[in-house]
């Protein structure tokens, strides 16, 4: 495995930033890049319904992954 760094960008205007609902069920996507240069995109279900608490969730997982970073296979 190999550590790999979050690439995000912020819209401050719009709240529901890498945020989407499927079928009800609202998903987070984000990008990743890892140690040898290639670019990962990350979809993930935040297993909710509620738009508030899937933000509170994305919110989260994003500052953990900005201070942690993530492991990729």
């Amino acid at each position: 495995m190999q550590q790999a760094c979050l690439s995000i960008r912020v819209d401050a205007t719009n709240p529901r930033h890498h945020l989407w609902c499927n079928n009800g069920t609202w998903w987070i996507h984000y990008t990743l890049n890892t140690s040898d240069g290639r670019i990962r995109r990350v979809r993930r279900s935040l297993g909710t319904h509620d738009l508030r608490e899937a933000a509170a969730r994305r919110d989260e997982l994003l500052a953990r992954l900005a201070v942690e970073g993530a492991r990729v296979s």
